[in-house]
């Protein structure tokens, strides 16, 4: 045959990119199915007309063939494709035959048999228009389809760049002077800094559960302290830190009070018995909320019962806060401005081999290394080629908390045997995929994605519950991908978060990124780095110094040493990671680290968790006297019988509180430490090294 050209009806149109996402128009093709009056009466009901659009957003959809006249609303058809990259609309009949299978236990099976196929040139379409075509489908069958094709073009609902967007670029003006006015007090300074040359310093807490939750109360109570807090631009965290400041942010003006209501009522949640997580009635809550989730469209995973089984841990009871909520919390730049971070990872390779970061602020949540972010209010939103397609309502900020800290998610079922004495069997399938020790810089994903679930005979009626939510599917952290449908710049691999330069790193194959690929699979920040350094040395944010505290129990400088080779990587400005083996034997309690080649380079200040002089004093310059104040100070964070290990959740009173005293005593200690460290920040943005924020 020869080949049949057409002129294309499809417009030229100018593209959007930020360099390394490039967003064409959008094609969606709209119609229904005309009535049929070939068929046999019989047939119908058994005959189906397949739609298939190679690339598009949506998948095949099958339209059932109706006789004439047979009333009801005629059944419609909608893709949505890169006319660059679909060039043809696909249409098959088929027949569905009931066959009974061979075998002993011989069952009716229902099979499809294909009768014809055609198609449409996208290539043909006349845009606005509608049109009816006819398609023939060989053997004298055929098919008429009424359609209507229109472009998208014009402003994207989702955002490229990668400067700041405007509700961060806005609480920064609002917040320079409250950091000037709280620089001149804590620095004794004879006047205000220009608001214009104040140091950007960030807040960063590891993960480590609801001992990383419990010990940045502490430091943050410390900060307060020494009116420090106020000097704060960016507060970020990572797994068991996000629950302490996302809880924080339910006041919008939390910094502004003394933390010690804040702490108390920590202490309350933390200190308390959290067998009411195991009751029938919040069983019953946990099957109802994941399956509401589920009949939203949303692929439920163990991660938002585990993210259900926090908002009990933190609240106990539901809350129904959202990350947008957080905006009235630094609409005047009375707060620091909260990160939350997330990775986004991939099947079978580990996260420290690739992840990338993902970050959740009260304006937009989006990936830094593509310059794409969508509005908060619309992430779980269904996007393809940068426009909004189907928008779904807010998540609930325990389903982040869930996703923020989803390293447990896998251990729910040891959680509920610790918590109630028996495991859930229907998590069966899911062991051995992630290893949790006690120090949650070893945290192992074998199989990052697939937090997996499997038949199993159900054992109660939360069981049976869950069964009707997870049977049969493997599960994991999937959220819809806002970044679908966009290309890769041809030119992409110059973009610094990319290390396409390694010939096997994934960066290397633009075909496995993320812009390929149907779904997020978002997980715990602590499967790569296990705090959140890369979205705090963004050079946008221009931050001048980070405040580090690393709750983990052992390897108190591995955040440390694998950040410097992440900047390494990727050629971004960070300090010489320089230790003594006394550091690794007898870590100080805190450590200060200036020195780079790269005048741009912030300055470190890092605090791991360690009982050095808090074993002898009460508060700086006061040593315990009484037994009992001695006995107080006298504990091992990281021995062997610690009640802070990363699977426990429930401390008592005491545990709670030393903890929380022993961080906040660790700042107070090094209150000079800590001045110093801002004065210098304060000079090398005053001497012109850094620019930015």
């Amino acid at each position: 045959h020869e080949p049949l050209i057409f002129c294309s009806q499809v417009p030229a149109s100018e593209v959007i990119t930020n360099g390394v996402l490039v967003a064409h128009p959008c094609l969606r093709i709209q119609g229904t199915l005309g009535e049929d009056g070939t068929a046999p009466h019989r047939e119908y009901g058994s005959r189906q007309i397949q739609l298939t659009v190679p690339g598009a957003y949506e998948k095949p959809q099958f339209l059932p063939l109706k006789p004439p006249k047979e009333g009801g609303h005629p059944t419609t058809f909608t893709f949505h494709v890169n006319p660059m990259i679909s060039s043809r609309l696909d249409v098959e009949l088929g027949e569905k035959l009931r066959v009974l299978e061979s075998g002993p236990s011989a069952e009716l099976e229902t099979q499809t048999s294909q009768l014809g196929e055609g198609g449409i040139p996208l290539s043909s379409l006349a845009i606005g228009r509608e049109e009816q075509r006819f398609v023939a489908l060989g053997e004298d069958q055929a098919v008429v389809l009424q359609m209507k094709a229109e472009m998208s073009t014009g402003d994207l609902d989702l955002r490229l760049g990668f400067g700041l967007c405007d509700g961060e670029q806005e609480f920064l003006d609002k917040r320079k002077p409250i950091v000037s006015k709280a620089l001149q007090q804590v620095l004794g300074l004879s006047e205000a800094p220009d608001s214009g040359q104040v140091p950007v310093v960030a807040v960063l807490g590891s993960g480590g559960g609801t001992r990383a939750m419990s010990s940045l109360y502490g430091s943050l109570a410390g900060l307060q302290e020494l009116g420090l807090l106020d000097t704060v631009t960016y507060l970020s965290g990572v797994s068991g830190s996000t629950w302490c400041i996302s809880t924080l942010y339910q006041d919008p003006a939390w910094s502004q009070v003394a933390l010690q209501g804040p702490i108390e009522r920590a202490r309350t949640r933390v200190c308390s018995s959290k067998m009411g997580a195991m009751s029938p009635e919040r069983l019953q809550y946990y099957a109802q909320e994941l399956a509401s989730l589920e009949g939203s469209g949303h692929s439920v995973s163990l991660i938002d019962l585990w993210g259900l089984l926090i908002e009990y841990f933190l609240y106990q009871a539901e809350s129904p806060a959202r990350l947008s909520d957080q905006q009235e919390a630094v609409s005047q730049g009375q707060n620091p401005y909260p990160i939350y971070a997330s990775i986004n990872v991939r099947t079978n390779i580990s996260g420290e081999d690739f992840a990338e970061w993902c970050e959740f602020t009260p304006y937009e949540v989006g990936f830094p290394k593509y310059g794409a972010y969508v509005p908060s209010e619309l992430f779980g939103s269904e996007f393809f080629m940068g426009r909004l397609l189907q928008p779904r309502q807010e998540p609930r900020i325990c389903y982040l908390q869930g996703m923020w800290g989803s390293a447990f998610a896998a251990s729910v079922d040891e959680i509920f045997l610790k918590m109630a004495g028996s495991g859930l069997s229907f998590l069966d399938g899911h062991r051995g995929k992630v290893n949790i020790t006690d120090d949650c810089q070893k945290l192992q994903l074998h199989d990052p994605t697939c937090l997996r679930t499997r038949l199993f005979t159900p054992q109660g009626p939360f069981s049976q519950a869950m069964l009707d939510i997870f049977t049969s599917r493997f599960t994991s952290a999937e959220n819809f991908n806002f970044i679908r449908g966009l290309c890769l710049h041809k030119d992409y691999v110059v973009g610094q978060e990319f290390t396409a330069w390694k010939a096997t790193h994934p960066d290397a194959f633009p075909n496995q990124l993320t812009p390929m690929r149907d779904c997020l699979c978002l997980v715990d920040g602590g499967f790569a780095i296990n705090s959140p350094f890369p979205l705090n040395l963004l050079p946008q944010r221009a931050v001048d110094l980070i405040l580090s505290f690393d709750y983990s129990l052992e390897a108190p400088f591995e955040v440390l040493q694998m950040t410097e080779q992440y900047c390494l990587d990727r050629g971004i400005p960070f300090p010489r990671i320089e230790l003594l083996p006394e550091d690794l034997e007898e870590p100080r309690e805190c450590y200060l680290f200036t020195k780079a080649e790269d005048p741009r380079s912030p300055i470190v200040l890092h605090f791991p968790l360690v009982n050095r002089t808090f074993r002898t004093h009460l508060a700086p310059g006061m040593e315990r006297q009484t037994a009992e104040e001695k006995a107080c100070g006298d504990f091992v964070i990281n021995g062997s019988d610690t009640p802070y290990g990363m699977m426990n959740f429930t401390y008592k009173p005491e545990e709670f509180e030393r903890l929380v005293a022993l961080s906040r005593y660790n700042v107070l200690n090094n209150a000079e430490t800590l001045r110093h460290a801002l004065r210098l920040a304060l000079e090398q943005r005053q001497a012109g090294d850094r620019a930015g924020a």
